[in-house]
């Protein structure tokens, strides 16, 4: 109770004094007690009013004359005028406790945001010249060797040293379940050791790291705002100096027309009509509704780099996907080597891990997985060749590795054997000659089933599958998923070109990759989905949505809270609308007093939060409209302008 005092001491003390004033006004009665219950209802005024009165004047000379604040001040100080002194501060009294929830509801939004702040660590322990240090994370170097122990924090990004070991990264992808992580594997910053001591060797900077890029990203997606955030501003801007006018229309108009004319009956209804043109409960609710719908998929292991593209989302119809790494594990395993003409399979694997031993890609990963202690050749005049394989000299003999393509640009003939089954070929050939072929296969990801069928049910119009993987493969796996169509063998400017077809036309097109090469189109889509977790630095920095998991499941719970935060933020509209147009017509028929309006600003405002926080409750676990005014839910100035409906008054 005396921390809830003490944070919102203002409304406290401005409450004492009116139960005062009005307890003298009405309860007691002596000579000259207007002299007594008129002051305390000015110190009651004071403490709540004169804070809206310095950001009034503060808007002002920021050249914003019509703020909510001014809105609030005319019409308070107004009723002060005409002896309405209770209801003057009433107004005040319920706009601050309304601001107070607005400023809870903006903290509960940024609070998974909050999670992932904490998550990064400011202390690394690193080994140098023998000894370890506690550090800032920010002067480790790549290289560096750190050490992390049992429920600490990882610093930095880096390459598992250690035999095994296990983390949580809930808040970083939204998976509760452990991360086992073998040596050589990657770890994230921001991930918790779950069970013994581990070393690590650095491969990112401070502020390169995975964790440091989701908060930029989040962070940037606040920025960000929606077509319904724009308009919203825009004619917030119009319409409240129109609301003014019309109140002093509504003040001296009636004395050309009406017989009986009596100015502080009509004065009366002007300000009634200013309370309630506020728009403040409308301006506020729907960036909150949008910023809800953002951290409501950050705790679900989904990055939206703005509410735009929550909004496109919603209108996504056609849906183009990568398939290595994106609906596939992207873990290729060797299944096979093929040999011809005298060459064995050792030498196939040494001559092709060769070309490979610099490859980032899964192909070239697997084949050095399956170098058994064969020795790698010095590779001469090495060239990759874009979606076709690498080539280059070893011992004075040429050496193409890569798929049909590019062989046969080379014209080497393809021996004979069964190329048919849904694996990828890697074809080896020396001085023209097709020397043997490896065989690759990759498994479908557990959930990549499920997303198909569940993106279909949500009336995705259309599924394609794009894939510089060979046909028969692209097709195998697209059957296996219920995918009805599938193109195999392009290159990366082939998918540009399949995207770049299928927009417009009233389309809204989504692609979702995970390679370098996915980043043009991904660039190039009206929503590009990067996995985050296997993906490529320049694919996701593209991306406007990032799947932490790798899980393509998550697209459809993406979809999921971009239409329920669209319902919320038109409900909050049409809502608002609705009843302050109400008001406002009782109001200047005389039929509305400052109680009504109070309830069709403040109250108005409150019940539109309570909805946007919705949002957030249904994509997550904790939080309601209580939550707003419980510990720990006063924000700072910064936050509080990031959302502050006064900038688009």
């Amino acid at each position: 109770m005396i921390s809830f005092l003490k944070k919102y001491k203002e409304v406290a003390v401005a409450s004492v004094f009116l139960i005062l004033a009005l307890v003298v006004q009405h309860a007691l009665s002596f000579p000259s007690q207007e002299f007594v219950y008129i002051p305390l209802f000015v110190l009651s005024y004071l403490f709540v009013g004169g804070p809206v009165w310095i950001k009034a004047w503060q808007s002002m000379r920021k050249g914003t004359v019509f703020s909510e604040f001014f809105l609030m001040g005319i019409a308070t100080v107004g009723a002060f005028a005409l002896g309405e002194y209770a209801e003057g501060v009433a107004v005040m009294l319920f706009y601050m406790i309304g601001e107070y929830a607005q400023h809870g509801a903006v903290t509960k939004a940024r609070h998974s945001i909050q999670k992932l702040l904490d998550q990064q660590p400011d202390i690394a322990t690193v080994e140098r010249n023998g000894a370890t240090l506690m550090v800032h994370p920010s002067q480790v170097n790549i290289g560096d060797v750190i050490q992390v122990r049992p429920g600490e924090k990882v610093p930095l990004d880096g390459e598992l040293l250690s035999e095994k070991a296990s983390f949580n990264t809930a808040a970083l992808t939204g998976e509760s379940k452990p991360m086992n992580r073998t040596s050589g594997e990657e770890i994230w910053a921001g991930s918790i050791n779950q069970n013994t001591p581990v070393r690590i060797k650095v491969t990112s900077s401070f502020k390169d790291t995975k964790l440091s890029h989701i908060l930029e990203m989040v962070q940037e997606a606040s920025q960000r705002k929606a077509p319904t955030q724009r308009f919203m501003t825009r004619f917030a801007k119009v319409y409240t100096p129109i609301v003014v006018w019309l109140a002093v229309a509504v003040t001296f108009l009636p004395y050309l027309f009406v017989e009986s004319y009596v100015f502080q009956e009509w004065f009366y209804k002007a300000l009634v009509f200013l309370v309630v043109s506020c728009p403040c409960g409308l301006v506020i609710s729907i960036p909150l509704g949008y910023f809800g719908g953002i951290g409501a998929a950050s705790r679900n292991g989904i990055l939206l780099k703005g509410s735009d593209y929550l909004d496109q989302l919603r209108k996504m119809n056609t849906l183009f996907m990568d398939k290595t790494g994106t609906l596939t594990e992207g873990s290729f395993e060797v299944q096979d080597v093929i040999t011809h003409n005298g060459v064995s399979s050792d030498e196939i694997i040494g001559i092709a891990a060769s070309l490979e031993q610099h490859s980032t890609h899964p192909i070239g990963k697997a084949i050095l997985a399956f170098k058994n202690g064969q020795t790698l050749h010095e590779v001469e005049n090495q060239q990759e060749v874009s979606g076709k394989g690498l080539k280059g000299m070893i011992n004075q003999q040429q050496v193409l590795v890569g798929n049909h393509d590019l062989l046969a640009e080379h014209d080497v003939e393809i021996s004979n054997a069964n190329y048919s089954k849904p694996y990828t070929f890697v074809h080896v050939a020396i001085d023209g000659e097709h020397a043997g072929t490896i065989t690759i296969s990759d498994r479908v990801k557990e959930d990549s089933k499920r997303a198909i069928e569940d993106l279909k049910a949500k009336g995705i119009q259309r599924l394609v599958m794009l894939s510089g993987d060979n046909p028969e493969v692209v097709s195998f796996v697209a059957n296996e998923l219920g995918i009805d169509e599938a193109y195999g063998g392009l290159l990366p400017d082939e998918k540009y070109e399949r995207v770049e077809e299928a927009l417009g036309k009233g389309n809204i097109v989504g692609f979702m990759g995970d390679g370098v090469n996915d980043a043009p189109v991904i660039t190039l889509a009206d929503v590009g989905i990067a996995m985050g977790g296997i993906g490529s630095d320049a694919t996701i920095d593209t991306a406007d949505v990032v799947i932490q998991t790798d899980q393509p499941s998550k697209v459809g719970k993406a979809i999921d809270i971009s239409r329920f935060t669209h319902k919320i933020v038109w409900q909050n509209i049409g809502f608002a609308l609705g009843i302050k147009v109400l008001v406002m017509g009782l109001a200047a028929a005389g039929l509305a007093s400052m109680w009504e309006a109070i309830f069709a600003d403040v109250g108005v405002a409150l019940i539109a939060i309570a909805n946007a926080i919705r949002v957030q409750n249904k994509f997550s676990e904790d939080g309601s409209i209580f939550d707003l005014f419980r510990k720990g839910n006063k924000v700072s100035e910064p936050e509080l302008a990031a959302v502050s409906c006064c900038d688009a008054c």
